[in-house]
């Protein structure tokens, strides 16, 4: 099932998400839903909290950035499926690339992020996996990882850009911002 993403202004999407436990009722049902969301949304990740769910949850399917001209033989077949994750090492050179996320449509900023990082997290099934990322890979999940924590990837643009920003910003709260899927505003 297709479930609304939630846009930028809900309090829930700045709220450090809950670990889930392995007898969490429907796991593999919203597993497959935010699968679902993610790709009719054309998104490369999905995080618990951008359907309203303050949940340690992420899904990942990176193979829509691998491209033809430029293969990324990182990101062809990456699909996963992160439950409790925790970032335990980053490092490496810091990066910037421009990113976007499915709660701030239409908005597009550039990010540094540190190069690679080794992640521990459960899979759908509670297998425990420990991991390490480099490159796309490594900043498709610290994307997502920071909606776990509360963060978006606007924190992390200078002042001056979140000021340029601003407008898109108040647009995106109140719904005024253009999106091919279903979304839902927070309403005080």
């Amino acid at each position: 099932m297709i479930l609304p993403i939630y846009l930028y202004g809900w309090p829930l999407l700045r709220k450090k998400s809950e670990d889930i436990t392995p007898d969490y009722p429907g796991l593999q049902q919203l597993v497959a839903d935010m699968f679902e969301t993610m790709y009719a949304a054309d998104g490369v990740g999905l995080a618990a909290p951008q359907i309203g769910l303050s949940l340690r949850l992420i899904v990942i399917d990176g193979t829509a950035m691998a491209k033809d001209d430029h293969p990324e033989e990182s990101l062809h077949g990456f699909r996963k499926v992160l439950v409790n994750p925790v970032i335990r090492a980053r490092g490496g050179d810091e990066w910037s690339d421009s990113e976007g996320c499915l709660s701030l449509p239409k908005v597009r900023e550039i990010v540094k992020r540190p190069q690679w990082i080794d992640i521990d997290y459960f899979d759908e099934h509670f297998q425990a996996c420990s991991e390490h990322y480099d490159g796309m890979p490594a900043r498709i999940i610290q994307h997502e990882y920071d909606h776990l924590e509360g963060s978006l990837f606007i924190d992390k643009i200078s002042p001056l850009r979140r000021k340029l920003i601003a407008g898109k910003l108040v647009a995106v709260s109140k719904g005024k911002m253009e999106s091919k899927y279903k979304t839902k505003i927070f309403k005080k």
